[in-house]
């Protein structure tokens, strides 16, 4: 006999459920995105296609099909689906559900998926207490995180399973996903005849940054909010429009209802909600920047940053800069990596580079935010339009290399200390000529004692100006005239 109650609790559940959780696909052909892994061919659908799935480490960012692909990978594979947070369980709740798959197994039964949201939330205890049972494999451990697992999860745990990285949803993903929202009348919003136009779904897809929960709450407060109470026409209003329409064509009958726009035409129901890019725009409203100022955020808006920089591009150098300051980066980490940036990158072709970005970091710091944002800005675009060279980089790079190698050279006799006791009796400085005797300030003597060249400056900026004089000074060097 079927249990009623347990029937209208679900059926409550799933009437406050978010409509991004009503949503979500019941198998894996509804499943969208991630193509990059999940797509014929690739390597999660071959695991899939020989039943030799394993434990996986999912990583991204927030609304991208984690845990809807968790789910469906236990259907798929036909295992028991259990499921821990580890933000609110620990290692007892682990070990009960551990054991219990144990049994199973021994039972002959079904395996066993284990999924563990923000698995990167265990200690390494915990972590370490998953490690036989994945090994040996009692349980399927999907882990989720949003974390670099390389990074946040044990190694020992990383080594046992397959890590797959996923992208934030493409903008035709997420139409994909509303459209589909939109004409679902048992699980989405169907029963409310609403429709949306491609400038409202292109807006709705851009700012939804490719998370799909927060494209479909939008959605469902636009959709919900505009709903009005009593959205017939009256029938003196379809009368008059009726009687002033031209004789022999049907008129659409138009009503605003608390500033939406509803149209019905001859064959179209009286309340459908068409869907407007203000409508959306109002429903989204200020979405909050998905920015982790110690994770992945920060080491990539960075790397951004600084390869935009390189890459002589101040638009997209402000864009990340901009990025960064609205996730609440440190202000210090910007302008260190602004200073080492214009040594690193830009070196002698344009020796202000440094100076400037020196001066930006001290100005940082004495007017602080939001002023600040000004000053880290002149030294953004100033050093993405300065001509870049990294010569300096390679020969201090180069030399320490030899160093490392072993290539230890001793200090040439004669420039050796001569200036305490007897350093002069050991023949120390012997031989040595003072540069500012010598004609145009060059002596022409060995500092090495090797044939060495590390600095070779490129013929860009500043440093074009240093290579003709250092073609020079070698010649001085080696007694050319």
């Amino acid at each position: 006999m079927p249990d009623l109650f347990a029937q209208s609790e679900a059926a409550n559940l799933e009437q406050v459920q978010p409509l991004a959780a009503r949503m979500r696909p019941t198998k894996l052909s509804e499943f969208v995105g991630q193509q990059h892994f999940l797509g014929e061919g690739k390597l999660l659908w071959r695991l899939l296609r020989a039943r030799r799935l394993g434990s996986v480490i999912f990583y991204g960012p927030p609304g991208t099909g984690k845990t809807t692909l968790a789910r469906l990978l236990a259907q798929e594979t036909d295992s028991r689906f259990r499921q821990l947070s580890a933000v609110t369980s620990g290692v007892k709740e682990l070990r009960e559900i551990l054991e219990d798959a144990r049994h199973e197994v021994a039972a002959g039964g079904r395996p066993t998926l284990l999924m563990i949201d923000e698995i990167h939330r265990f200690n390494r205890a915990q972590q370490d207490a998953l490690l036989p049972d994945v090994e040996e494999g009692v349980v399927i451990l999907v882990g989720l995180t949003t974390s670099n697992p390389f990074f946040a999860v044990n190694d020992a745990l990383v080594s046992r399973s397959r890590v797959f990285e996923f992208q934030p949803l493409s903008n035709d993903d997420i139409k994909t996903l509303v459209r589909r929202a939109l004409a679902d009348k048992s699980r989405g919003l169907g029963q409310h005849s609403a429709t949306i136009d491609d400038h409202a779904l292109n807006f709705l897809a851009e700012v939804s940054d490719g998370d799909a929960r927060r494209a479909l709450g939008a959605l469902e407060v636009a959709v919900l909010s505009s709903e009005p109470s009593g959205a017939m026409l009256s029938r003196s209003e379809a009368e008059r429009e009726h009687a002033h329409a031209p004789r022999g064509h049907a008129t659409p009958t138009v009503a605003r209802v608390a500033g939406v726009e509803r149209q019905r035409a001859p064959s179209a129901p009286v309340n459908a909600l068409h869907l407007t890019r203000e409508l959306i725009a109002d429903a989204v409203q200020r979405k909050a920047i998905r920015y982790d100022p110690s994770g992945d955020d920060h080491y990539d808006a960075a790397s951004a940053l600084i390869k935009s920089i390189r890459g002589s591009d101040p638009d997209a150098g402000i864009y990340w800069l901009a990025r960064m300051l609205e996730g609440g980066e440190d202000v210090r980490f910007l302008t260190r990596r602004l200073v080492i940036l214009a040594s690193e990158d830009i070196g002698n072709a344009d020796p202000h580079a440094l100076p400037l970005a020196v001066a930006a970091m001290q100005a940082s710091e004495f007017v602080g935010l939001p002023e600040c944002q000004l000053t880290l800005a002149q030294a953004v675009t100033y050093l993405a339009c300065a001509p870049k060279s990294n010569s300096a980089t390679i020969a201090i790079g180069e030399a320490r290399h030899d160093i490392r190698e072993g290539r230890l050279l001793p200090v040439p006799r004669h420039l050796q200390d001569s200036h305490y006791p007897g350093a002069k009796r050991l023949g120390h400085g012997e031989g040595y000529e003072y540069a500012h005797d010598a004609p145009g300030g060059i002596a022409a003597q060995d500092y090495l004692g090797v044939e060495r060249e590390y600095y070779r400056p490129t013929d860009r900026g500043f440093e074009q100006e240093l290579a003709q004089r250092l073609e020079r000074i070698r010649a001085a060097l080696r007694g050319e005239k």
